[in-house]
């Protein structure tokens, strides 16, 4: 079987509105416009599946018109659906401000991709290979963190575990993380929650303090904007450069980064080539509004090359 990407995170639908800038509490803005997109981890999926690799969603989805969209959005990029519709409650939704800045600030609704059991997942079994790649935003669910980590404990060692903190790099000692961390192989992050999630000032302690916490052999990719994103492991550093664009909408860049980031690693590429991808695809997303903007295999080798 060829590597997979077996995403566990959840997928939302986003109420995009850009705005010029936030409205002071009490006081009103106008959006330029306004429209419903499929985001949350369907932005790190349909990265992975436009650059290649096999992609399934194995986290819940609602019945209703957000899980009809999300349904939809993921059968158009080839992504497998591995469970069925959660009955009695929808998909949940965030709405995302999007400002002059290109800086994104989101307000959300959980639905049903905030469960998950160990039960949901029996019927899945990782190959040698494969990537299983975890939201720290999983974590922070009750009802999901438990089954979900059990699946990961039943499988431990059978293929790569990747892991994106989110909201957790602000609280490292949870006991999920303490669980999660010793089975990795990739920590992939911005540069802000390296810095808080090991309590440094600099990226350089901060590197040095996540490499410390992690396997030996496992990666740690800490992402740093426009001017790329910083590899390590062990005692080894390498900056990756970043590309110049304009950048109009950086909602979904992360996402578009960690897609390309694990299928060039599935594809065999070495670690500093993958990273330069996804670094590439990260600058050709913020090109673009829309949360699931990252380019194709072949726009993304074409930009490489030019």
């Amino acid at each position: 079987m060829p590597a997979r990407l077996l995403y566990t995170g959840q997928v939302v639908v986003d109420l995009v509105m850009p705005v010029e800038a936030l409205p002071a509490p009490g006081q009103e803005v106008l959006a330029h416009s306004a429209g419903f997109e499929v985001g949350g981890g369907f932005n790190v999926m349909a990265a992975a599946a436009r650059n290649g690799l096999p992609t399934w969603y194995l986290g819940r989805h609602g019945t209703g018109r957000f899980g009809d969209l999300a349904r939809q959005a993921m059968l158009a990029e080839g992504i497998q659906v591995c469970l069925p519709p959660t009955a009695g409650q929808d998909t949940g939704v965030s709405v995302a401000l999007v400002d002059a800045s290109a800086e994104r600030s989101f307000i959300s609704y959980v639905g049903a991709e905030g469960q998950l059991s160990t039960e949901d997942l029996a019927g899945v079994v990782p190959s040698a290979g494969d990537w299983i790649m975890v939201s720290g935003y999983s974590l922070l669910h009750p009802g999901k963190a438990e089954g979900l980590l059990g699946w990961l404990a039943l499988h431990a060692g059978r293929c790569a575990v990747a892991f994106d903190p989110g909201p957790l790099a602000s609280t490292p000692g949870t006991p999920q993380v303490a669980q999660l961390l010793p089975g990795l192989r990739l920590w992939s992050s911005n540069y802000e929650e390296a810095l808080r999630f090991t309590a440094t000032a600099e990226l350089a302690t901060a590197l040095a303090e996540l490499v410390r916490r992690l396997p030996a052999n496992a990666w740690v990719i800490v992402r740093d904007g426009p001017a790329g994103c910083w590899l390590a492991r062990g005692r080894e550093r390498w900056q990756v450069p970043g590309f110049s664009v304009q950048a109009v909408d950086s909602n979904g860049a992360g996402d578009a980064h960690t897609g390309v980031l694990l299928a060039g690693l599935a594809a065999g590429l070495a670690p500093y080539e993958a990273a330069r991808h996804a670094n590439a695809a990260a600058a050709l997303a913020v090109t673009q509004r829309g949360p699931a903007t990252c380019p194709g295999r072949e726009a993304l080798e074409a930009f490489l090359q030019g």
